[in-house]
């Protein structure tokens, strides 16, 4: 941990509401009443689509932004009208927000001089922050000597140096290329483990959110929608947006009902005659039995899509149109429609599939998920 001991914290949401006014009308919500936890050394990701809220509850919790309604709690102190400046935060925006007339040095010095620290110990701190993110050679460089990713390591450090009890990162990776964005996700699981310090990190890219958070919290349209370890928002989306959203390529989500075969529970894609018609195993089918003629969604993982080629002897196959053939390398994702229904399936890299063609696809459906189609909440 730099520098030794820190002042640890929890970060507690309470009903919180933000409302941008309008000149006529009741304004716009950004932030629905929502409730969050983040544990003390907790890293915390806040996930969503653009628009959905997650910056703006960032901001909050920095005070940048007028809270309209509820509670924020840093430690065991109400920061509602606490200034920024005495909230014992620091902040990293994506624009990396550097004095481009400063060296790095005088970049990561600022904030604590303006704080009057002792010159001694800020340079200890300086010294100590760049040692940790390898910017010792850079010190005496201005900003625009610096590559997009030592600029974003300056910004970090400049947040470092604070030593605060909760750092706050605003899409801080955005304006990196995608080879830069792996790298600095690294060094910033590294830093994050070194640190030991509660972080809250927004971001709309869910990649980012799987491989670094603790938990996930997914936003929509300024409410929460789920709030779960990394596996366990893959494995057991709440509701059918988390269930697209979370995954790349995304969940096949086909919408239909279910039916009785017998004494089978059929599932029956929505369209006319002919649609695709899936007979569910038992632990699936019991779940099912509940929604029983009325709209749901069935989705499916493309990793538990295969051509039928690759899985002899299943039981569920499906004819389909090949729209698109992606090899990745180590793996490959056919595209292909149902008529009704676009899927995703993960492929053999070495097959060969031609637009137009018509091949069969299995469908592992012991790990299918299935949603209440009015609802869009998983039957569990």
């Amino acid at each position: 941990m730099l520098g030794g001991a820190r002042p640890m914290a929890k970060v507690v949401i309470e009903n919180l509401v933000k409302t941008y006014p309008e000149k006529s009308g009741p304004g716009v919500r950004a932030v629905n009443g929502i409730n969050l936890t983040v544990e003390d050394r907790e890293f915390m990701v806040l996930v969503g689509p653009s628009g959905c809220g997650k910056s703006t509850t960032l901001r909050l919790i920095a005070g940048l932004e007028e809270i309209t309604d509820g509670t924020i709690r840093i430690g065991d102190r109400v920061v509602n009208d606490v200034l920024p400046k005495d909230r014992d935060i620091a902040m990293v925006f994506q624009n990396y927000a550097l004095y481009p007339h400063l060296s790095v040095y005088e970049n990561l010095a600022f904030g604590l001089k303006l704080r009057n620290f002792p010159k001694a110990e800020i340079q200890g701190r300086v010294r100590e922050a760049a040692a940790l993110l390898g910017l010792e050679p850079y010190l005496d460089r201005k900003p625009k000597a610096l590559s997009g990713g030592q600029r974003q390591r300056v910004a970090v450090g400049r947040a470092i140096v604070r030593k605060p009890q909760v750092f706050l990162f605003d899409e801080p990776l955005s304006n990196l290329d995608a080879k830069m964005r792996v790298s600095m996700r690294l060094e910033l699981s590294r830093l994050r483990a070194r640190l030991a310090a509660t972080m809250i990190y927004v971001t709309h890219d869910q990649v980012e959110a799987m491989t670094m958070g603790d938990r996930i919290c997914v936003m929509k349209d300024g409410d929460i929608i789920q709030v779960a370890r990394p596996l366990d928002l893959y494995n057991q989306p709440e509701t059918i947006f988390v269930a697209g959203f979370i995954g790349s390529p995304p969940m096949n989500l086909i919408r239909g009902t279910l039916e009785l075969a017998g004494e089978r529970i059929v599932f029956v894609e929505d369209g006319p005659a002919g649609a695709l018609r899936l007979l569910l195993p038992g632990a699936v089918a019991a779940r099912g039995a509940s929604i029983l003629g009325r709209p749901m969604v069935l989705g499916l993982r493309p990793e538990h899509l295969h051509a039928a080629a690759e899985c002899p002897g299943s039981e569920a196959e499906v004819e389909v149109k090949v729209e698109l053939f992606e090899p990745m390398g180590a793996e490959a994702f056919l595209h292909a429609t149902t008529g009704q229904h676009t899927l995703i399936a993960r492929v053999a890299p070495a097959g060969r599939y031609a637009t137009g063609e018509r091949v069969r696809l299995a469908f592992a459906l012991e790990h299918a998920h299935l949603f209440d189609g009015e609802t869009e909440r998983a039957i569990r």
